[in-house]
């Protein structure tokens, strides 16, 4: 495919390397008879190396040259997927380079000979011009004292280093054969000269995760760990071991009016092998069926075809461009998981909902809003729970088959209903639908935990982390499981590992305290609950854990105070009666905690489910009001 680099001359303009020939002016590479498809920047890349064989060429000129500036939005991402498209194409390999070789903070140089073709014609040098490598731009002068330099010294090594190819050509072809069991799809770049679509590259980028999910036997990391790697730097091989997986898919997305452009590429982690690379173009009303093309063909590449679900209604089902345009929105917002971000994530996601009014996906979104909103305490849970079950059975209705569905009612059947029972038959029936969503083995490893199910309340938060390793929030868990099983020592520790991948991250700074607080070490949890006010605020949950941490440590007049500004520093709707609990646990008054008890389960405080299992309450669990709460609640009683 030609990549529109200017008028053809009469005479060709061709160079070779290897068994491939360049066409200078049209970009066309083919080997031998086979064109070769190149995309046009990775193809205007290659033709400036190439003219300038055996020379190291800077990443800034190549982006001046390519892309007109050295300051080009996201022409880092850009040239990075342009030098491992030519890779691909090349069959090179980034630590035996063939062809094109990396010189670290440097550029890059092209290594292997190359020959003039006949009939080559002199062209003036970009340098002279001072001009980018444009659509009608000149192709670089060849050097052709270092091409005949280069193709001399190549050639030597070429004679003594043949056998060594040839078992690193059979060592290449057993490692493109080894099986992929897992993979994350790392942030889409935003090609687009408006930045104002980054909205729209995040939301594509969680469709592509959602769609190869869909994927039997194939582990998917989930969008929260590797929306982490977004704009960096770092090689393939170093996030494909950070997370855990076989596999990486990178690409961009560029969209220009209703026209758009998603390219994608498949590297082997380990050896950041290039394994396969597209390009897709289509209208913005063929998006669902373009993610969907993408993923199957993402699978077809790993072995996995045959086993994609053969259930597609989402993608399949007609949604129109600016209904989806809102849904991606509202899940831009609610991944930012502030008040303000959850509650602009609602008016987006009804928004879509009042242009297509069968859309499933946006139901889901309502409803994980309002549980969140609730679980937060940012709204009234007699208010936000309800709001979040109706909205997750229209999302059933629409389609029986949406895992995120399956999982807001099931998270909501248990926080507002407290039926355990019926919460983990829906939790199963999410994990089967879509083993690869992270949130449902999350909120499930709750639904375990609350029940006194230790030990596979463990094993389903550690699933969770194996999809999304990076998550603060799950890796959280994983220390709040050992925590309510009363291991404290490694609860601390996990706790203590959470904070080296965020140190200000207040959850974490909280429950580490209170980790402290069941140690006796009271000192030491009021310095985490002032490092979490100073992060996160001072909202109730920090009030709450310093006036317990007073408590404890004999300063009865300091827990009082600030259980009194608890209590009036708050609208009258917004008061956690089960923050109240606690203090009052904590202070020994055991009729007054209960008391505060009954009223969070008359508001049906979602974390009431706890009471069970929280050593908070270990010394309320003789006292007849407290077991006839738990009774009240439905507390499961493990075997």
């Amino acid at each position: 495919m030609g990549c529109g680099l200017g008028t053809q001359p009469s005479v060709a303009a061709s160079v070779r390397f290897a068994d491939f020939r360049l066409d200078l002016r049209s970009g066309e590479l083919r080997r031998g008879e086979e064109l070769v498809k190149l995309q046009p920047q990775p193809a205007k890349v290659l033709i400036l190396l190439v003219s300038r064989a055996g020379e190291t060429i800077t990443r800034q000129e190549l982006a001046r040259q390519v892309w007109g500036s050295d300051t080009f939005v996201d022409f880092e991402q850009g040239l990075n997927f342009a030098i491992r498209q030519i890779r691909t194409v090349l069959e090179d390999d980034a630590d035996r380079p063939r062809f094109l070789e990396t010189l670290p903070k440097r550029g890059y140089r092209f290594v292997a000979p190359v020959e003039i073709l006949p009939g080559l014609q002199e062209v003036k040098p970009a340098s002279e011009t001072n001009k980018p490598l444009s659509e009608d731009g000149p192709i670089p002068k060849l050097r052709f004292s270092r091409i005949w330099l280069a193709i001399a010294s190549t050639l030597a090594l070429i004679l003594t280093g043949i056998a060594v190819r040839y078992l690193v050509a059979r060592s290449s072809a057993a490692k493109s054969n080894e099986a992929i069991h897992s993979i994350a799809v790392l942030p889409l770049v935003n090609l687009s000269a408006d930045a104002a679509q980054e909205y729209f590259s995040d939301g594509l980028t969680d469709e592509l995760i959602t769609e190869l999910a869909k994927t039997k036997g194939l582990q998917v990391i989930s969008r929260t760990s590797v929306s982490t790697y977004k704009g960096s730097s770092k090689r393939t091989p170093e996030i494909a071991r950070e997370l855990g997986v076989d596999a990486i898919v990178e690409g961009t997305i560029e969209r220009i009016g209703d026209r758009l452009r998603i390219r994608a590429q498949l590297i082997r982690g380990a050896s950041d092998q290039h394994l396969w690379a597209e390009s897709y173009d289509g209208e913005m009303g063929d998006l669902l069926r373009v993610e969907s093309e993408v993923a199957r063909d993402i699978a077809g590449q790993i072995g996995h075809l045959a086993s994609l679900s053969g259930n597609e209604t989402a993608a399949a089902k007609v949604v129109s461009v600016p209904a989806h345009e809102d849904y991606l929105r509202g899940r831009y917002y609610w991944n930012k998981r502030t008040e303000a971000g959850l509650r602009k994530g609602i008016e987006y996601f009804q928004k879509a909902i009042e242009q297509q009014p069968d859309y499933a996906l946006a139901y889901a979104g309502i409803a994980d809003s309002y549980i969140m909103l609730a679980n937060w305490e940012f709204a009234p849970p007699v208010d936000a729970y309800p709001k979040a079950k109706a909205a997750a059975l229209k999302a059933l209705d629409l389609d029986p088959e949406l895992a995120e569905a399956h999982t807001s009612l099931a998270y909501v059947t248990l926080l507002y209903e407290w039926n355990w029972q019926e919460a983990e038959r829906r939790f199963r029936r999410a994990i089967a639908i879509n083993p690869n969503y992270a949130s449902a083995h999350h909120f499930y490893s709750i639904c375990l935990m609350t029940a006194g199910r230790q030990a596979e309340a463990l094993a389903e938060i550690q699933r969770a982390q194996q999809l999304d390793p990076l998550s603060l929030i799950v890796n959280d868990v994983v220390g709040w499981i050992y925590y309510e099983g009363r291991q404290y020592d490694k609860a601390i520790q996990q706790y203590e590992k959470t904070l080296e991948m965020e140190p200000s991250y207040a959850p974490v700074l909280l429950d580490l305290g209170t980790a402290y607080l069941r140690t006796g070490d009271y000192n030491r949890a009021i310095v985490q609950f002032e490092k979490a006010r100073s992060a996160g605020g001072n909202n109730r949950v920090v009030l709450s854990s310093l006036a317990q941490a007073h408590a404890l440590l004999g300063n009865r007049a300091e827990a009082m105070r600030i259980l009194n500004q608890l209590r009036t520093g708050a609208q009258p709707a917004f008061i956690s009666f089960w923050d109240v609990s606690l203090i009052y646990a904590a202070l020994g008054e055991k009729a007054k905690a209960a008391a505060m008890l009954r009223s969070a389960a008359d508001d049906r405080v979602g974390w009431i489910i706890r009471v069970g299992v929280d050593p908070a309450f270990d010394n309320l669990r003789d006292e007849s009001d407290f077991q006839n709460l738990e009774r009240r609640v439905g507390i499961p009683k493990a075997s």
